[in-house]
């Protein structure tokens, strides 16, 4: 059976996992997600699949998730280790891969990188960095703005995202993830190329 026909078996699991705002929120990325995998070419079933089980780690206490990586044998880097709101997304991507049985290596990957990105992007990988920002229910401000240039492009919205992203990391002066650093990179220098 594919991943993508479990979807009524992980809508299951994340209930298990989450807590009522987190398990809506699961529901309501992968709805944007669908829209903007219409919108730009992306595999729709996928991009629902790894909506549903982005966050599917989110509640858990970063205290379990240091313990979920001892045991998994996952080396986090200085950066990460010192960022306890990066642990879900790497550790959602081993459990998806390892307790759910997902082999699809592309859902595994758009799980682990919707929070930080990274270089060289997947189609899928952006669509659900972005469903994540702009999902019916977030409320922050400037989330029409990101809504507003996801109807652009992938490009404009991950431009966006990720300095958002880096501006508010700065201010709490909380370290910057390497990989958040070359896909903004990435994004600027194509558009600087583009435009000259």
């Amino acid at each position: 059976m594919a991943d993508t026909d479990r979807n009524e078996e992980f809508i299951k699991e994340i209930r298990k996992q989450l807590g009522d705002y987190r398990f809506i929120h699961s529901l309501e990325v992968a709805k944007s997600a669908v829209q903007l995998a219409k919108r730009f070419g992306a595999d729709e079933e996928k991009a629902y699949t790894a909506g549903i089980l982005h966050d599917v780690l989110k509640d858990k206490s970063p205290e379990f998730l240091l313990d979920y990586f001892g045991k998994n044998g996952v080396r986090l880097t200085d950066v990460e280790k010192s960022n306890h709101k990066l642990y879900h997304a790497i550790a959602g991507s081993i459990y998806v891969e390892k307790e759910l049985g997902v082999n699809d290596e592309e859902i595994i990957n758009a799980i682990r990188y919707h929070t930080t990105g990274r270089k060289n992007m997947s189609l899928l990988e952006k669509v659900i960095y972005i469903a994540d920002f702009i999902s019916a229910d977030r409320k922050y401000d400037g989330v029409e703005r990101m809504r507003e240039k996801a109807k652009i492009s992938l490009e404009t919205a991950m431009e966006e995202g990720l300095q958002f992203s880096i501006i508010e990391l700065s201010e709490k002066l909380l370290p910057i993830h390497p990989d958040s650093i070359d896909a903004y990179n990435e994004i600027i220098m194509s558009k600087e190329k583009s435009d000259g």
